[in-house]
């Protein structure tokens, strides 16, 4: 028996009915495919991993034990969703090449313009990446997109060096260097002005001047060597002397590096008669 006929005004009411909801949140009718890498693997397995020793309410240092991970990490790992995991590893899988950024833009420029070739050469240079790394950053250097390289950042040793060494003896390079930096950061420009003048108070035997060098930095310099200061202070005299006089410790602290270097030597293959001796036909 066939269904009824509809009338226009039922019609009407079919038409007019809402459609069915729409959830908030699409889902997918499959799970977006992960690049198959070392490390994205490896962070997808660890955050499962730390997700059901969670569950199973494991503490943190626990976790840290089972797994061989910082505490720091693991709560890391448990607090951040696994994509976010995912493209924070992939961006420092692809930061191994920063460092050599400027390399081969210097090649590229120069002619060298062969990815196999460059990868060598950065391979050789310490770069711990694949050859696909190389290629992509190439490409951007083909098309004009890469980023300029950064200048090199010197390290702190490097700076401090530059900073207590004698003007005379500094090279033209590292002055040039120098100036740089201190244009770049002022801290580092007021920290080279004071410690220049405390350089010429130990190199001249100017203690007197040292109650003035205090007052200065305490007005302007930074927050370590004001501090460093301020400690001073709480021995002023003997400070003042040891920049004054001619007479130091320094022979007795070489006598007690003379006598730990003959003991090491001795350690466990001579009695304390023996030590006693030796230190004492040293000339």
């Amino acid at each position: 028996m066939s269904p009824a006929p509809l009338l226009p005004a039922e019609h009407a009411q079919e038409r007019a009915q809402p459609d069915a909801p729409v959830p908030d949140t699409w889902v997918p009718d499959r799970e977006p495919v992960l690049p198959k890498t070392a490390i994205v693997q490896r962070t997808v397995h660890r955050h499962a991993d730390i997700l059901d020793l969670v569950e199973k309410e494991w503490t943190i240092s626990a976790i840290a034990r089972r797994l061989g991970m910082d505490r720091k990490t693991v709560r890391h790992f448990r607090d951040t969703d696994l994509a976010v995991l995912i493209e924070s590893a992939r961006h420092r899988r692809t930061g191994l090449l920063t460092p050599f950024h400027s390399y081969l833009q210097a090649r590229f420029h120069n002619g060298c313009t062969d990815a196999g070739r460059l990868f060598r050469e950065v391979r050789e240079r310490g770069f711990g990446g694949t050859v696909q790394t190389v290629r992509r950053y190439v490409a951007t250097l083909r098309d004009g997109t890469a980023r300029p390289a950064p200048a090199p950042i010197p390290s702190p040793r490097a700076i401090t060096s530059w900073i207590m060494r004698r003007r005379e003896s500094s090279s033209e390079d590292d002055e040039v260097r120098l100036g740089e930096v201190c244009r770049a950061c002022p801290d580092i420009a007021r920290a080279h002005k004071v410690a220049q003048q405390f350089t010429a108070l130990v190199r001249d035997r100017t203690g007197h001047l040292l109650l003035d060098w205090i007052s200065d930095v305490e007005r302007d310099a930074p927050q370590p060597i004001r501090g460093f200061a301020r400690f001073m202070k709480f021995d002023i005299d003997a400070v003042t002397a040891g920049l004054t006089l001619q007479y130091s410790s320094g022979v007795v602290e070489g006598h007690v590096n003379r006598i730990k270097t003959i003991k090491r030597q001795m350690y466990g293959r001579a009695s304390f008669h023996v030590l006693r001796a030796r230190i004492l036909i040293q000339p």
